[in-house]
């Protein structure tokens, strides 16, 4: 599917300014978290070896085992990562991006760039904003 973004008719279902049920809007919502971002980084500088679970938990500080689940399940059934469980007790549980995951970690590194750079503008911001207050338009 290409994106309609600022083209064509505005039920299209790539639209994602104007249809709430936009495919690419809810795939969005979910690359565009911190901590999809860091898993995606994480696995990105181990590839192509795979992180076991406990060790991706190590290397994203702050991460709840439960969240850690929830991003590995969506970036699994996304086909973003791939993930291999070995038969023992307890399983040992692997993880591995895909070729689309290591092309969605060049745009993320993008992002994380971006932000780097550009943090102490929005903090700046940030600080003005609350100094003086709320501002409606």
């Amino acid at each position: 599917m290409t994106s309609q973004v600022g083209r064509g008719s505005s039920d299209s279902p790539g639209d994602v300014l104007s249809n709430p049920q936009c495919p690419t809007g809810r795939l969005l919502d979910r690359i565009g978290t911190k901590w999809t971002s860091l898993a995606v980084r994480v696995l990105a500088e181990a590839s192509p070896q795979e992180v076991r679970f406990g060790e991706l938990q190590r290397r994203m500080p702050g991460i709840s085992q439960k969240m850690l689940s929830v991003t590995l399940h969506n970036l699994t059934r996304d086909g973003l990562v791939t993930r291999r469980v070995e038969p023992s007790v307890p399983p040992r549980v692997h993880y591995r991006l895909t070729e689309l995951g290591l092309s969605l970690e060049a745009a993320l590194a993008v992002v994380r760039a971006w932000a780097q750079e550009h943090m102490p503008e929005v903090d700046r911001a940030n600080e003005l904003s609350s100094r003086s207050g709320p501002t409606d338009s």
